[in-house]
C-alpha cells in the first residue's frame, strides 16, 4: 500500500487534472455555441441556393445538362473528403469518423470489405489525416489547422479542388465524410455525395418551392442559363464543404465538452475515492503510533517495578 505522502501526492495531481479538464469544459462550452450559431447563420443562403439550383434544372427546354450535373457511365476512381478535427480529447469522436469513412470506402490489402474503384481522399483536420496515413490510405490533398472561426473564402479552396478534380476527369465521383451535428449528446458520421450533384431527393433540411407547393413554374432567367449554372453549381458545392465544416465544429465542440465533463465527473469521483484510501492509511498509522506509544509506556511501568 502506498505511503500517506504518495496518497497526497496523487490526490493534488488528480485535482489539478479536474481544473484542467473542467477549464476545457468551459472553454468548449463557449466555442460549441458560437458554432451553432454560425452553423444556423448559413442555412438560409443554403436554401435559397439549393432552391435556385434545383429549378434551373428542372426547367423545360433545357439544351444540355452542366457537367457537374452529368452522371457518367463508367466510375474509374473515386475521390473522398474527410472532414476531422485538428485537436484531440473530444473522446472518440475523430475515430468513429474515421472508422465510418475506412467502412464506406475500404479499399487497401487485407481488408475485409473492397470498394469497387480506387479511392484517394482529401483530409480536412490533421487528426484526419494522420489517422488516415496510419491506415495506408491515398491522401491527395490535406487542409489542417483551418481558423477557430472559419469563413466561406477560408474553405472555397477545397470545394473548387473537388470540381477541378471532377471537371478534369480525375474522378467520377466525390463523396463528401464529416459528422453531422444532430444535439449537444448526438453526433453522427454521415456520407453525402457531392458530385455529381444530385438534386431529385432533395437537401435534407431544405425545402424547395416545387416540393411545398407542388408546381413548377417557368421562369426567364438573366442571363444566360448555361452561365447561371457555371457561377452556381461551383459555388454550391462549395457551401456544402462550408456546411459540413461547420457541422462538423458544432460537433467536436460538442463531443470534447461532454469529454471533458465526464473527465472531471471520473476525476472527482478518483479523488473521492483517494481521499478515503489516504483516510484508511493515515488512521492505520496514527494506531500504529498509538500502539507504540502503549507499549512503550507498558514496558517503561514493567521495568520499574
Amino acid at each position: 500500500m502506498a505511503s500517506a505522502r504518495e496518497m497526497r501526492i496523487r490526490i493534488k495531481s488528480v485535482k489539478n487534472i479536474s481544473q484542467v479538464t473542467r477549464a476545457l469544459q468551459a472553454v468548449s462550452a463557449s466555442k460549441v455555441r458560437k458554432a451553432i450559431a454560425a452553423l444556423m447563420g448559413t442555412r438560409p443562403y443554403a436554401t435559397k441556393a439549393w432552391q435556385v439550383l434545383t429549378h434551373i434544372a428542372v426547367q423545360p427546354g433545357r439544351a444540355t445538362l452542366h457537367p457537374l450535373l452529368t452522371q457518367r457511365e463508367t466510375v474509374k476512381n473515386t475521390l473522398v473528403v474527410v472532414v476531422s478535427g485538428d485537436r484531440g480529447l473530444a473522446g472518440a469522436y475523430n475515430t468513429n469518423l474515421i472508422r465510418f469513412a475506412f467502412r464506406k470506402f475500404a479499399n487497401v490489402v487485407g481488408s475485409s470489405t473492397k470498394y469497387p474503384t480506387p479511392v484517394k481522399f482529401i483530409a480536412v483536420g490533421r487528426k484526419g489525416r494522420d489517422l488516415l496515413l496510419r491506415r495506408k490510405l491515398t491522401v491527395s490533398a490535406d487542409f489542417s489547422n483551418l481558423p477557430a472561426a472559419p469563413s466561406f473564402a477560408d474553405v472555397s479552396a477545397i470545394g473548387r479542388m473537388a470540381v477541378d478534380e471532377y471537371l478534369s476527369g480525375n474522378v467520377d465521383e466525390v463523396y463528401l465524410v464529416y459528422t453531422d451535428f444532430i444535439n449537444m449528446v448526438k453526433q453522427e458520421p454521415v456520407v453525402k455525395k457531392l458530385l455529381p450533384l444530385e438534386i431529385d431527393g432533395g437537401e435534407g433540411r431544405v425545402e424547395t418551392f416545387e416540393q411545398k407547393n407542388g408546381a413548377a413554374a417557368a421562369y426567364v432567367y438573366e442571363p444566360a442559363e448555361r452561365e447561371l449554372l457555371d457561377e452556381i453549381i461551383p459555388r454550391f458545392t462549395a457551401l456544402q464543404v462550408y456546411q459540413s465544416i461547420l457541422e462538423s465544429l458544432a460537433s467536436e465542440h460538442a463531443a470534447r465538452m461532454v469529454s471533458m465533463r465526464n473527465a472531471t465527473d471520473n476525476a472527482i469521483d478518483l479523488v473521492g475515492a483517494l481521499q478515503l484510501q489516504y483516510n484508511k492509511v493515515r488512521q492505520q498509522s496514527i494506531t500504529n503510533d498509538m500502539l507504540d506509544i502503549a507499549g512503550g509506556a507498558e514496558a517503561l511501568a514493567q521495568s520499574a517495578n
